[in-house]
């Protein structure tokens, strides 16, 4: 059995879940549905939304209500609203921050990322290129994935899943 390390290296484990990735770079602003100047997006964001959409940041883990957030409803995008996950897909990794183990379709995007040495796939929303987390070979069936979001990315609105 490959070990999850080579795995997540190769970036197997994005590949054979067939997860799309847009050649491992992210997209020109021009290729966002929704795009803003720099200016507009601190305005619009909370300081530490806009750490972690615009400039990749993360969250500390246990700080997000979302993460305990069980009712049924949808997850969006704080930056644009785009609807990313399900409550159906939602579950307790025990990581701190709120995870999925399905994102919507046409809710996100995938990219392989190197920092620090280490390789990871990274997820941003798929309408205005935010930063939204990562995600892991390491989640429940059916797809074994775990969309690791950070809380603060999100907003929540209760209702049909």
């Amino acid at each position: 059995m490959t070990s999850r390390r080579s795995f997540i290296l190769t970036g197997g484990a994005a590949l054979l879940a067939g997860i799309a990735y847009r050649g491992g770079v992210a997209a020109p602003a021009a290729a966002w549905e929704v795009t803003r100047t720099d200016a507009e997006w601190r305005a619009q964001l909370t300081p530490a939304q806009y750490d972690v959409l615009r400039k990749h940041g993360t969250e500390r883990p246990f700080s997000s209500p979302l993460y305990k957030e069980h009712r049924a409803g949808k997850f969006l995008c704080a930056g644009c609203q785009n609807p990313l996950f399900s409550s159906k897909h939602k579950f307790d990794s025990g990581t701190g921050w709120p995870s999925f183990w399905k994102p919507l379709d046409r809710g996100v995007i995938t990219s392989r990322t190197s920092s620090l040495g280490m390789y990871g796939v990274e997820v941003v929303c798929r309408r205005c290129g935010s930063h939204l987390g990562d995600v892991f070979d390491d989640g429940p069936e059916p797809t074994g994935l775990r969309y690791c979001i950070d809380g603060v990315a999100l907003s929540f609105v209760p209702g049909e899943a």
